[in-house]
């Protein structure tokens, strides 16, 4: 079994921005290309795992959160020649949360704090959960990353300092708390040697 880092998208990997309407308005944290390449260089498993609502909302299509991705990869490979192994999005919201397409409005195990992303990349690229890390921006990526077994980390970047402050979701207990991506990519280093 492999360890894995697993990675949230907006405020982790690019700039949050909100909900992201125009493909080229998807742009990477300065630093991040090169944080990834890191893992990558070690051969880590770098995988994304990100909950995308714009469907469910009747914001976007599916093929508009594929186009994103394509983006994200491309940027990642431009800046740095880094990659992501896996990309796990979870389109899907109960009508309870604000889902309005009925295609996509409904409760689903793969959307955080649920596991089911974990779960479904453990399954398929043989991944040993309790021994890889999480790092996002919310509150959800550390519940996530816990009710799964893995180190859950928190960065500062995109919503990471108002959930810190208590203005933002809940209060959660992150395994360790960074700057952003670039510095959990040093702290993780030293946990896999």
């Amino acid at each position: 079994m492999k360890r894995a880092v697993f990675l949230d998208r907006d405020g982790v990997l690019n700039i949050e921005v909100g909900y992201i309407h125009k493909v080229e308005d998807l742009n990477l944290i300065p630093g991040i290309a090169e944080a990834v390449r890191r893992l990558n260089d070690k051969e880590i498993f770098c995988c994304l795992v990100s909950n995308q609502s714009g469907p469910a909302r009747g914001y976007n299509p599916v093929s508009h959160v594929e186009a994103l991705h394509k983006r994200l990869s491309q940027l990642l490979e431009k800046e740095a020649g880094a990659r992501l192994d896996a990309l796990y999005y979870c389109p899907y919201l109960s009508a309870a949360e604000g889902g309005t397409n009925p295609e996509f409005t409904r409760y689903s195990t793969w959307r955080k704090p649920n596991t089911g992303m974990l779960v479904a990349a453990a399954w398929e690229y043989d991944l040993d959960l309790p021994n890889s890390f999480m790092v996002g921006d919310k509150a959800t990526d550390v519940d996530m990353a816990h009710n799964a077994g893995c180190t859950g980390i928190l960065v500062q970047t995109g919503y990471g300092k108002s959930v810190l402050s208590g203005q933002y979701q809940h209060h959660t207990k992150p395994d360790f708390i960074t700057a952003n991506l670039a510095t959990a990519v040093e702290w993780i280093l030293q946990h896999f040697d």
